[in-house]
């Protein structure tokens, strides 16, 4: 049976309202304690008591450096959280209700879940080359590739520019600040007629920098007087040649001004302007393309673009803007055609699902920035968040990459600007640095991002189905990526693959025999006890766990709920049974799922799948022959080494005694004498690109709302409504945050269903009153995420809970 994306982990309504009704901190200590401080390595640092709680405020010997992760403070060395940050990044404070915070010895900056174990380096210098990487991983040779993806097309390829000033644009998502408007614009000469377009936004980098001195800001937007901006939306010439000689037009959009003001004024760090950018960039496309508006433009694209075949690359930030570039889209009246997604090293700090459109996210495994690859959501998130999907979608892990060089204005002894390697452990024998064993160089990494940007867009877009096997699972790479191992998960479209067992839930399907425990997690670190199943990992960190990392804005929503299986000896077994109506699996390629080794489990770990017939007869396929899922990622220290889920696939041609036509189980066995995996997405799929039809599904979106304080503990009712009618229950996830002076109020993430037919759904968030005067409002963040059968509209607001006692 097709377990739906509603049948995912939920919550017990009665249990969670009582949860919700009772755990709220009502004020901080009844007594002022008085502050602590202290001087540390990143600065000077004090804890003073507040009504909330503690106010931990660490001043910084210089400014922040300008990262696409988000600065968090630890005291004593675990971190408490995302920081707000002032706007010249000197001064970072949290508000928490921490008993740490009290008796804190240090406080230190955090990144992803982790104070850095050394500062990465100041010095700008040329990369040296890499000795030959020798591949210790066990895999099965990839198909070879008939066409090679970074091969240039027939096309001349003209490079051009259109800049119509650095304050053209008014960006709601940044309080109604301004940016630029300006973009490379990449041209086929000889082509005719109107052409596919691709949009490449990159991520956050600092915005200015002064020739004379190489001193960056990032503060200030226009740049101030001595600098001038940092050309960052040049740095993708590699995949932007290519795609433009076989026809494409493509454009890469600068977001400096976003950079400069994404803090401390935007509520979610810049999505929503960044998504705003890209659309006004194809507003004044498809005007120019139609012969009006601005005539630079004008001259470059009349007549020249289809602006119902869309593709979007973004980098880092940008990955999570184009990502929510695609959902603007989709909620316009009259939406371009946006075919594909490609979020390169991503941001996702809100957790929004992309179902209904092609996508592949590449997470880099040396990444020292957002090191915890929390764009990985992206991909988990969307895997049954519509019943109805019609598009594939896929996952890389690029091993030897980091953050930064593929980009080649970010890449040192290449920029203009300075530049750095973003991997700071210089010490680490993997990723430490660009001669270490396992790192490719710039320009090997280079040559990564370019065969594979430039294939994904040529095989959705392009049609070329020759470049599947770069993202179906299969395992192909390219010759132009030479050393390079690049690891691919994919879920094919709903049409084209069957639901054995995903594993989202303890009703999946399923029995665990013999000498072995299966039992149903998600997660990690006990973030999300409302789900009432356990956690997946508690030894790991949240920079090896891409799949469970909390997100920022939705820290306690369940995350990737998969089937933790452990055995004790080769009786160990999980059968699933295949349901009457749904035991003809002939027409499908392959059985998938997905694998990762347990974080407990040592030694040889290696599994056995057997497919039984009807008549009884079995065919069985080691994991090892056909996958090196079960072999360790490189590493000694977070974060490394990683735990990210790989593709299994057994192709049905290696079933050949079994009656595909009649299949009643699939069992895995534990195949080594002991061990313990983790198992997702169980199914005989497919792989085939599909198609784009995000605009089909209604959007979701939070109404803010402001209320009274009160004497005491007590609610405040909030509305999530819909664009339209659905014809299915939309489940969507809520998070309050409080900000401010607000009191800390410890609310678990709730999940509210909108039932059938209807528009709208409430539900609380507990606020705590009080008779005490207070000189300003409370402040609470209230973000939507994860939702099924419906996309985000407008995900984040506000809950203001005024003061109503005299002064």
């Amino acid at each position: 049976m097709r377990l739906h994306a509603q049948a995912r982990i939920r919550t017990l309504a009665g249990a969670v309202t009582a949860v919700l009704a009772s755990t709220m901190l009502l004020a901080g200590p009844a007594h002022a304690d008085p502050p602590v401080s202290g001087t540390g390595e990143d600065g000077a640092w004090s804890v003073e008591t507040v009504e909330s709680g503690y106010k931990i405020t660490l001043r910084l010997a210089e400014p922040l450096p300008v990262r696409d992760a988000i600065p968090e403070l630890a005291v004593d060395g675990t971190s408490l959280g995302p920081a707000v940050e002032s706007p010249d990044g000197t001064t970072l404070t949290i508000t928490t209700s921490d008993p740490k915070a009290a008796s804190a010895a240090s406080v230190d900056v955090a990144w992803n879940g982790e104070v850095p174990s050394e500062a990465a380096p100041t010095a700008r210098i040329a990369p040296k080359p890499a000795p030959h990487q020798q591949n210790q991983q066990k895999r099965p040779s990839p198909p070879p590739l008939p066409i090679d993806p970074a091969t240039p097309g027939r096309y001349t390829v003209v490079h051009d520019e259109y800049d119509l000033g650095d304050t053209a644009i008014t960006l709601a998502g940044l309080g109604g600040r301004q940016a630029e408007i300006r973009a490379k614009v990449y041209l086929p000469k000889e082509a005719t007629g109107r052409l596919p377009l691709v949009v490449f936004q990159h991520g956050r980098h600092s915005a200015c920098y002064n020739p004379v001195t190489r001193q960056t800001s990032n503060s200030t937007w226009p740049c101030p007087a001595g600098q001038q901006p940092i050309l960052s939306f040049t740095g993708y010439d590699g995949p932007a040649d290519v795609l433009a000689s076989h026809g494409y037009a493509v454009v890469s959009v600068s977001a400096n001004g976003v950079n400069a003001a994404d803090n401390p004024f935007s509520e979610d760090r810049g999505a929503l302007a960044r998504g705003e950018v890209v659309m006004r960039h194809l507003d004044l496309l498809a005007d120019a393309t139609k012969g009006t508006g601005d005539g630079r433009l004008v001259e470059l694209f009349e007549d020249r673009l289809d602006m119902g075949d869309i593709g979007l690359m973004g980098h880092s930030r940008g990955g999570e803007g184009v990502v929510k570039a695609a959902l603007l889209n989709a909620g316009r009246p009259t939406p371009y055609g946006i075919r594909a997604v490609l979020p390169l090293a991503p941001t996702d700090f809100a957790r929004a699902t992309l179902p209904n459109i092609p996508m592949s996210v590449f997470l880099p495994y040396c990444d020292g920035d957002v090191s915890n690859q929390q764009g990985q959501h992206f991909y988990d998130d969307s895997l049954y968040a519509f019943e109805k999907d019609e598009a594939s979608r896929s996952s890389l892990m690029i091993m030897g990459t980091n953050h930064n060089f593929f980009n080649t204005e970010w890449t040192p002894g290449v920029a203009v600007a300075p530049a750095s390697d973003d991997w700071s452990n210089r010490n680490d024998p993997v990723c430490g640095s660009t001669a270490a064993p396992g790192r490719l160089t710039p320009a090997e990494q280079y040559a990564v991002g370019t065969a594979y940007i430039a294939g994904f867009f040529r095989l959705v877009q392009g049609g070329e189905h020759e470049l599947l096997p770069l993202f179906d699972g299969s395992g192909a790479v390219p010759a132009s990526a030479g050393r390079a191992v690049v690891h691919t998960v994919a879920q094919a479209e709903a049409d084209k693959r069957l639901d054995v067992a995903p594993f989202t839930s303890p009703s999946s399907p399923f029995t665990v025999s013999g000498a072995a425990t299966g039992v149903i997690c998600a997660g990690m670190l006990d973030r999300s006890p409302q789900s009432g199943v356990p956690t997946c990992a508690t030894r790991l960190t949240t920079s090896q766990a891409p799949s469970w990392t909390p997100a920022t804005y939705a820290g306690n929503v369940t995350a990737t709920p998969v089937l933790r299986f452990a055995w004790t000896d080769t009786t160990g077994a999980v059968s699933v049974p295949l349901p009457e109506g749904s035991r003809n699996v002939n027409g499908y390629d392959a059985l998938t799922f997905r694998a990762a080794l347990d974080e407990n489990a040592t030694g040889n770990v290696d599994l056995a799948v057997t497919v039984v017939d009807g008549r009884g007869t079995t065919g069985t396929v080691p994991v090892s022959n056909v996958s090196d899922a079960l072999t360790p990622f490189p590493g000694t220290t977070s974060p490394l080494p990683k735990t990210w889920l790989r593709t299994v696939r057994v192709p049905m041609s290696s079933l050949d005694e079994v009656d595909l036509r009649d299949v009643r189980e699939v069992r895995v066995t534990g195949a080594s004498p002991t061990g313990g995996v983790y198992l997702g997405d169980l199914a005989f799929s497919d792989v085939r690109v599909g198609k784009a039809e995000l605009d089909e599904l209604p959007q979701v979106s939070l109404q803010g709302l402001t209320v009274p304080e009160g004497d005491g503990p007590g609610t405040a009712t909030m509305t999530l409504t819909l664009s339209g009618r659905s014809k299915r229950p939309v489940t969507v996830n809520v998070q309050s945050i409080p900000g401010g002076t607000a009191p800390v109020i410890t609310a678990l993430a709730q999940q509210v269903v909108i039932p059938v037919g209807a528009r709208s759904a409430t539900f609380q968030v507990p606020i705590a009153g009080d008779t005490i005067p207070a000189t300003a409002a409370q402040s609470y963040q209230v973000v939507a995420s994860v939702p099924t059968n419906a996309t985000i509209g407008g995900g984040f607001a506000r809950l203001v809970v005024t003061d109503d006692d005299a002064l």
